[in-house]
């Protein structure tokens, strides 16, 4: 089968869109069918200008000069994947080529639609995910990587079910537990203790990565129920208002922030970390909850889907708005870490990469019939 995926522009780093790409094309290359990945090239936009320019200059490279080189590289495919939701627009150019999207989550356009007073969109962010909710609507497939987002689909978007259907994702990396001597290694390159307990965060500062309820539910370990326990961070570096949490509370002592790290250095810290700490106010599916069940790192995550669809019996679930009430359970649970290990492992090998790019091509066949 010839498969053309179409990925995400590269000045953008939407790092987890440009992994999914990856993750599909070496998928469907390891099973022996033809692919090409292709995504809108940096020609107007690598030119130097002011920041606020940028982004038109993108959307030259993206809207305006792409679509041709789409249109022509689709006569040569069986089936045309766009690999995020965010370029649906291009449909308009596959009207007559079979085609499918992955919808990873609907947060931007429910933003657009004020389901989030907390993150505003601005005049030209609605334009840009009305013209993305008429793409989804029109699409002729369109697989979501959870019932969570599929339930949005329908809600938000009035898409039939008929026209959506579920596939898990895999692991963007081969995930899996690093012994304790291999892994200490690594930490004492980050400059880490590895007989220090700790707690790991993955992500950015978005809003609904709640990061802050993070660091205010860790003071609470510290202070209320008096753990030797510290947070190790991976990611975006905080923003003011965090650091100035961390000052205000005196848990500076406590809380190493890494910046990006290696996905080897990041698989040895899960495997290390009593556990992961992933409070997150919404999600499309929740890669980091895998990645650390995977090596065998307990998953303290929220009480809110997909969180619970992913995590399973294997996470621990806690309320993403009461600090309070999270430290408490989390304290009660720390006895029993151990056993969740195990399970962790388990539940994450329910979402592998044999099975994720078998269902895609059922939906490529599909949709070609």
């Amino acid at each position: 089968m010839r498969v053309l995926l179409v990925g995400n522009y590269l000045p953008d780093r939407q790092e987890s869109m440009l992994r999914f790409a990856d993750m599909m094309l070496h998928e469907l290359l390891a099973a022996g069918h033809e692919v090409r990945l292709v995504r809108p090239e940096p020609k107007v936009g690598k030119f130097p200008s002011p920041c606020k320019f940028k982004k038109w200059l993108g959307y030259i490279d993206k809207f305006l000069l792409f679509p041709r080189r789409l249109r022509k590289d689709a006569v040569w495919a069986d089936v045309v994947h766009i690999c995020d939701h965010s370029n649906a627009m291009y449909v308009t150019h596959l009207i007559c080529k079979p085609h499918v999207i992955t919808c990873h989550d609907l947060l931007a356009i429910r933003s657009a639609l004020g389901e989030f007073p907390e993150n505003r969109t601005g005049w030209s962010g609605k334009l840009l995910q009305a013209w993305i909710s008429r793409g989804l609507r029109s699409a002729q497939s369109i697989v979501c990587v959870s019932y969570a987002t599929t339930h949005d689909c329908e809600r938000v978007l009035q898409i039939p079910k008929c026209r959506l259907s579920v596939v898990y994702s895999g692991l963007n990396y081969p995930y899996s537990p690093m012994p304790f001597n291999e892994a200490g290694a690594y930490l004492s390159q980050l400059g880490l203790d590895h007989e220090r307990r700790y707690l790991l965060c993955v992500g950015n500062n978005s809003w609904y990565k709640n990061r802050l309820f993070s660091l205010r539910l860790f003071e609470k370990l510290i202070h209320q129920y008096q753990h030797d326990i510290h947070m190790v961070i991976v990611g975006k570096k905080l923003n003011t208002e965090m650091n100035e949490f961390i000052e205000e509370s005196k848990i500076g002592d406590r809380v190493t922030q890494l910046g990006s790290v290696s996905n080897e250095d990041l698989r040895a810290l899960y495997s290390c970390a009593d556990g992961l700490l992933f409070p997150s106010l919404q999600e499309g599916f929740g890669w980091p909850i895998l990645e650390a069940q995977a090596c065998g790192c307990p998953v303290f995550t929220s009480n809110r889907v997909p969180m619970t669809e992913i995590g399973g019996d294997a996470a621990i679930y806690i309320d993403p708005l009461s600090p309070e009430t999270a430290a408490a359970v989390i304290n009660s649970q720390f006895p029993s870490l151990q056993a969740m290990r195990a399970k962790g492992v388990v539940n994450a090998a329910n979402f592998s990469n044999e099975a994720m790019r078998k269902a895609y091509l059922e939906q490529y066949v599909r949709i070609i019939s």
